[in-house]
């Protein structure tokens, strides 16, 4: 997987239930597509988190927490498709990624009132264990 076509290529052979193309960015679309991004050095392991997502029957996620959670999956199954494929899994590499979600969950939870950590309710909405009941 050296390059976005023989990637397609590829993984087409290896996974003929989901459709593969290339585009600007990685990513997965339920039920069955996933989109190759543009090279870049970390290319193969982005494809197998891809398809790790669709391994995983992933759909969509209620709360930003669910996301973390489905994004960490997608990152496991990557790392048994690279086992499987003899590709070198680079643990730092899937952390960083995992971190941009972190970071972004710990920024988006935090109160702009008063900088307590809020919580997510099922229905989205966040809510200060502070300034809500106030």
């Amino acid at each position: 997987m050296n390059d976005p076509a023989s990637a397609q290529k590829f993984l087409s052979a290896k996974f003929p239930d989901f459709r593969f193309k290339i585009g600007a960015r990685f990513s997965y679309k339920y039920p069955n597509t996933i989109t190759l991004g543009p090279l870049e050095p970390h290319y193969s392991l982005l494809a197998l988190h891809e398809v790790g997502h669709a391994l995983c029957g992933h759909q969509n996620f209620g709360t930003h927490v669910e996301r973390l959670k489905i994004e960490r999956e997608a990152w496991d199954k990557a790392r048994e498709l690279a086992a499987e494929f003899n590709l070198k899994f680079d643990d730092d590499f899937a952390e960083s990624q995992l971190d941009t979600y972190r970071d972004w969950l710990h920024t988006k939870s935090k109160c702009k009132k008063c900088g307590l950590t809020r919580y997510q309710t099922s229905d989205g909405h966040y809510h200060c264990p502070h300034c809500d009941l106030v």
